[in-house]
């Protein structure tokens, strides 16, 4: 089969969004080119393995590629996600250049170059994220290995928002808490909770894609007994009280359903955030105040931020 690998140069505000785009589009497997990543001071409390060519990165801001087959329905696709794109200018993002290219890949190539991307990364003190097909021995007794495989979802689990969000769960889930994972994504959050020692894990997202591979990763890092995914919008229709609520999602989107976390969340319980650039921060912290939550910590990561709040 032959693939059209559509590019998109934009900016690292709008990597989530247009990524969520391309995914409900149907775009086998995303790559994300950003500049920033030749450039940042990496600690190496971590252990991150980094294997990166300035060749395959532009010169400025993010280059997001996806991958669409090529049938008699491309046209259609690509306008639908351009016009998408464009929508965003409504909710405040900033597209960058916006600048979109097309170019047709043999499926061989597309299947085993993206791979060069995505190594082992420590992602916080205990956990480590692991793509499939890489050979990885713990470095201590406690390191907590998730398994991903970037082809099937919705990227590795190494972006800023998602560290930010592990990093929070490692530090607040205690053995028997209920967490609620809203936007779940890729799983990644609901399978870290239920490694981190959560009793009862339940990951909702909107669009199917999503919840199936979910799913996917939840059974192959075998915490399906813990972990429940289904499809749900945002926190609609679900009944507390759970420990920790945890969400990365765009602030725009977050502030949506701050009422619904504190009615979920048990007093005293948690509700960590993120998916929020710098810009937007306050915006979010006003609204968790005005529904009574006492923001306890904020997390900051290049140019975004994450908020963890308690009810």
């Amino acid at each position: 089969m032959k693939w059209s690998e559509l590019s998109i140069h934009t900016t690292q505000e709008a990597v989530e969004p247009i990524s969520n785009i391309l995914h409900e589009a149907g775009a086998s497997g995303v790559v994300i080119e950003d500049v920033f990543d030749l450039y940042k001071e990496r600690a190496d409390q971590y252990g991150e393995i980094y294997q990166l060519d300035p060749k395959d990165y532009p010169t400025e801001g993010v280059i997001i590629k996806a991958y669409l087959p090529m049938n008699s329905f491309l046209g259609d696709a690509v306008d639908t996600i351009k016009a998408a794109i464009d929508n965003l200018l409504m909710y405040d993002i900033d597209l960058g250049n916006n600048e979109i290219t097309l170019s047709e890949v043999n499926e061989e190539d597309w299947a085993t170059a993206w791979k060069k991307y995505y190594h082992p990364v420590r992602v916080s003190n205990k956990i480590t994220i692991v793509p499939t097909w890489e050979e990885y021995e713990k470095e201590t007794e406690d390191e907590i290995i998730i398994e991903l495989d970037p082809g099937m979802a919705f990227g590795t689990g190494t972006h800023p928002t998602t560290v930010m969000c592990i990093q929070g769960l490692e530090k607040y889930v205690q053995p028997e808490d209920k967490v609620i994972d809203v936007g779940t994504g890729s799983g990644v959050l609901s399978i870290a909770a239920a490694k981190l020692g959560a009793s009862d894990v339940k990951a909702y997202d909107i669009d199917e894609v999503a919840v199936q591979s979910a799913r996917i990763n939840v059974k192959l890092n075998k915490v399906n007994d813990v972990v429940t995914v289904g499809k749900n919008s945002l926190l609609e229709g679900i009944e507390g009280p759970v420990d920790i609520i945890v969400g990365n999602l765009l602030a725009e989107i977050v502030v949506r359903f701050v009422a619904d976390a504190k009615r979920v969340v048990k007093p005293g319980g948690y509700f960590i955030t993120s998916g929020i650039i710098a810009t937007k921060r306050a915006e979010v912290e006003d609204k968790l105040l005005t529904e009574g939550f006492e923001i306890i910590e904020v997390l900051t990561m290049e140019d975004w931020v994450a908020i963890v709040a308690k009810a």
